[in-house]
């Protein structure tokens, strides 16, 4: 976070990471809701993205392009402007993006600030990395992928605006549970605020 006055602050944030889905499109959709979630987290509005990608130098070109319009798909959903980005080649697939948003100073959240007491709210079901990696080696069920697909595909956007909603000070500390599961991110609240 960089507070640019009195009032406003830039939230800057970047995530990356390799193909989870075999979907080109869908996997170009996950990675952007994922990156803009990190500034949904912090009670922010995303508003420019970068993309990151590295690809293979024998990758087609069609599958790369679809990957961007996947992604592509979810800024225009958020409102997010992509203003370019950096592609170099590797030997793996890596897509995502630098995203920048702004907060007002007064309302930001942090994973610090957790009490002893506070209560847990969810905004999606647990399980899609658990799918994710049954996916990947054939032993999850259809309706058990597509569910997971559904939620990594959907924006944190009416969650962040939900709580929004609430009065000053009820929120003490927020994160987006992604791929450190709900024990890591857990872990990095609780240590963060000094409770468990």
């Amino acid at each position: 976070v960089y507070r640019l006055d009195g009032e406003r602050s830039l939230v800057q944030t970047v995530d990356f990471f390799t193909p989870i889905v075999d979907d080109p499109f869908v996997y170009g959709q996950i990675a952007a809701a994922n990156a803009l979630s990190d500034v949904y987290a912090m009670g922010g509005r995303p508003l420019t993205a970068l993309a990151i990608a590295a690809f293979p130098k024998e990758a087609e070109r069609s599958v790369l392009a679809t990957i961007f319009r996947g992604g592509l798909d979810k800024l225009a959903e958020a409102g997010v402007a992509l203003l370019g980005g950096h592609t170099v080649q590797d030997a793996e697939i890596k897509f995502g993006y630098a995203i920048t948003g702004e907060v007002m100073s007064s309302a930001i959240w942090s994973n610090a600030g957790a009490q002893a007491g506070d209560e847990l709210f969810l905004t999606k079901a647990l399980g899609t990395g658990i799918i994710s990696t049954a996916v990947k080696f054939e032993r999850a069920p259809a309706e058990a992928a597509a569910a997971a697909i559904r939620s990594m595909i959907t924006l944190n956007r009416l969650a962040a605006e939900a709580l929004q909603s609430l009065p000053a000070g009820v929120i003490h500390a927020c994160t987006d549970v992604t791929g450190f599961g709900l024990i890591g991110h857990a872990s990095e609240i609780s240590a963060a605020s000094g409770c468990t």
